[in-house]
């Protein structure tokens, strides 16, 4: 069985012109895991779809989190038997910063324990809702490989990427692990 890409986007969703959508447009077997709310969501909400995603396409998944998702990838793998192949962490939103959205509950404090499987952090260095010190932080933590992206601002449709090619070629080293 081919691994599957489960894309994660963040507060708001990923709309028309976000690279996420792109790729869900594009790549047979990226699925988009929906939320029943975008704009004030509760943690253990997202948790639990993102159990009953992983659930139906197995764990030969790799999970792919843009801003609040990678808090939520963070937490979901610290509950016990949580593993997937790896996981993609773009633009994490750090929910302790000043900047970052009222309204979501329990996304505070970011989990900082190690994730139990193979990731890559891409942050950009002009990210309004976490700092390069944060983001280095954060890698450091959960034991992911980081990518400083350059000024990407937060790598979402404001940052005109397109389908994102550079994004693509990390996931693909995911996607591409030999079961270890």
């Amino acid at each position: 069985m081919p691994t599957r890409a489960l894309l994660l986007p963040g507060l708001y969703d990923s709309g028309p012109a976000h690279w996420q959508t792109h790729w869900e447009q594009s790549e047979p077997g990226f699925v988009r895991v929906i939320q029943d709310d975008w704009a004030t969501p509760r943690l253990s909400d997202w948790v639990a779809r993102l159990d009953e995603a992983v659930a139906a396409h197995g764990r030969q998944v790799v999970l792919v989190g843009h801003s609040s998702s990678c808090a939520l990838i963070a937490a979901w793998s610290g509950l016990e038997g949580r593993r997937v192949k790896g996981a993609l962490l773009v633009a994490p939103s750090d929910s302790e910063a000043p900047s970052y959205p009222a309204g979501p509950t329990g996304f505070a404090p970011m989990p900082m324990a190690p994730i139990p499987f193979r990731t890559i952090l891409v942050a950009s260095t002009n990210d309004e809702y976490v700092s390069m010190e944060r983001a280095r932080a954060f890698a450091w933590a959960w034991g992911s490989r980081l990518v400083e992206a350059g000024a990407l601002g937060h790598i979402n449709s404001a940052s005109n990427l397109g389908r994102w090619p550079v994004g693509r070629a990390l996931l693909e080293e995911l996607l591409t692990l030999r079961e270890t």
